[in-house]
Formats: C-alpha cells, sequence, structure tokens
C-alpha cells in the first residue's frame, strides 16, 4: 500500500551501518535469512507484513546498535529468506525466531515487533517464555478484532495491483524473488490476518515486561493497547499505587506505516524501557 503520510523520516535513515555477521539459519525446514549489528545486550527485531529489513528497520539499526547486538531476520517468503510449502502462520514464525536464536547460542533476548511482527512477538512470548527477556510491541495486535474495522476490513481486499511501483514490490523483485510469484507472496502474507484470532488470556499472562506503543492514527484501536495495558498493572495512579513494569505510549501524529518513520522518538523510550530496573519508586517533589 501506498502511504500519502507526512511523516518526516528522521535523521537517522541515511546513517547506514555494515552487519557484522550475516547469512542463513536452518530453522524449520526454513533458510531464514539474518543479520546482527553492533555488539551488548542482544535485541530481536521482527518486520511487519511484505516488509524487509532496510524497508522495516534502516532507522533504527544505527540507533540502537550503538550499545546492543541487534539483529534483524527477515521472515518466511520475505526478503531473502525463500517461501517454503508451509502455511503462513504467527506461530510457525515465532517459532522461526526461536530456533534463529539456538543457532545463534542466544539464551534470552529483548524482542521488538512490528505490525506483523508485532503479533509474532507476542506469539513468542507466549511459545517461548524461557527465551524472552522484554517485549516491545509497535503497532500490533494480539487478537483480530484489535484493529480498527476499517483496517480489518481492508486485509480481504488486498491485491498485489496496490503494491505496484512501490519500495515493497522493488524490493521484492530485487532480493531474489521471481516477480511472476508476487500475487501469490501477498495472498499467502494477508491470508494470517483474515482468520480470527484472539489470544488475550495467553497474552495477559506473559510474565516479560512489555512496551507497546501505537500511533493515535494507527490501525490498531486505543481501547485494545489500554486493555492489555490495564491487565498489566496501568490504569492506575502511579503516584499512589508505584510504577507498573509494563509501558504503554500513544504517539501523535503517527500512521500506522509512520511508526517505521519514528525512530528517533521512539528508539529513547525504547532504550529507557530495556535498561531500567522496572522497580524503581515514583518521583516525588
Amino acid at each position: 500500500m501506498k502511504s500519502k503520510s507526512t511523516e518526516t523520516t528522521g535523521t537517522t535513515a541515511s546513517r547506514a551501518v555494515k552487519p557484522a555477521e550475516s547469512g542463513y539459519a536452518d530453522v524449520n525446514g526454513l533458510k531464514l535469512y539474518y543479520e546482527v549489528y553492533g555488539s551488548g545486550k542482544p535485541i530481536v527485531l521482527i518486520h511487519g507484513s511484505f516488509m524487509t529489513i532496510p524497508l522495516n528497520w534502516s532507522p533504527f539499526i544505527p540507533l540502537l546498535a550503538k550499545d546492543r547486538k541487534v539483529i534483524v531476520a527477515e521472515m518466511q517468503g520475505h526478503g531473502r529468506t525463500s517461501d517454503i510449502p508451509r502455511a503462513l502462520s504467527y506461530e510457525s514464525m515465532a517459532d522461526d525466531v526461536a530456533g534463529l536464536l539456538r543457532h545463534l547460542k542466544i539464551d534470552s533476548t529483548d524482542l521488538l515487533g512490528y505490525s506483523m511482527g508485532g503479533g509474532v512477538a507476542f506469539q513468542f512470548a507466549v511459545r517461548h517464555p524461557k527465551q524472552l527477556r522484554r517485549l516491545v510491541i509497535l503497532s500490533g495486535a494480539y487478537a483480530h478484532d484489535g484493529w480498527w474495522p476499517d483496517a480489518e476490513a481492508g486485509f480481504a481486499t488486498a491485491t498485489a495491483d496496490q503494491f505496484k511501483g512501490t519500495a515493497i514490490k522493488k524490493q521484492y523483485d530485487s532480493l531474489g524473488n521471481d516477480p511472476a510469484h508476487f500475487p501469490e507472496f501477498v495472498k499467502k502474507v494477508i491470508s494470517i490476518d483474515l482468520k480470527p484470532y484472539d489470544w488475550s488470556k495467553e497474552v495477559k499472562k506473559i510474565t516479560a515486561p512489555l512496551f507497546m506503543a501505537i500511533g493515535d492514527v494507527d490501525g490498531v484501536r486505543y481501547e485494545h493497547a489500554l486493555e492489555l495495558f490495564r491487565a498489566r498493572g496501568g490504569g492506575k495512579m502511579g503516584d499512589l499505587h508505584g510504577l507498573p513494569k509494563s509501558r504503554l505510549a500513544i504517539i501523535p501524529g503517527t500512521t500506522h506505516i509512520g511508526m517505521t518513520k519514528r525512530a528517533d522518538w521512539l528508539v529513547p523510550m525504547i532504550t529507557d524501557f530495556l535498561d531500567s530496573d522496572l522497580n524503581a519508586t515514583p518521583p516525588t517533589f
């Protein structure tokens, strides 16, 4: 889909950095493409539907890699990870991420997922809790009705023609995929959002601290994010009851696609969440 958003790309998009490591991991029948940047505590970034590492994460990687090991991968059928005859699902992609961590010999990590990647991250937290330290969700939903009705209705009408001339189509064609298969790729990716799903019970039991951010004109409903934040200790006056271990942000002037352009705003919030002891007492006068 084309974005007519007026959000700026920030100042980080041009700060290109090269991966310290890249390659393919054999996981669950896939040759999963990945890249590693920087050093320090690990964080895995999971991209959105139809996206690739450069399309989704170019503004984020240079900022996060200053003091972290940043691991980015391209999910089944996306970018340099070829498709296999396996149905696409949030659950299987979460298992692929777990397999990548085993390949890299990483016992536990922070996890950041955007949009589709947010759904994958929720499922990773449910299915592989011992491999998770802290969870960050950008514009992701844990139930199909977490999306605004017009966004949910749009899933059923998505076609390959909508992507003509877009960076998504250009990346698909240039990273080793057969351009003739692009319509099948679009159909397969959108299929995961055409089946009703609701992980509310499981997600509310996640023990890892959670930071969830949505745009104020995102595709994710405010109430959806608020429901989860309340279940994680929010909805109370922190000066009286203390600070919950989980956090919520609504980013102003920001659309769903626009969240990928807000690295300069989001990364300081993300790193503060990841670095905080989360046991701090509320500030006083």
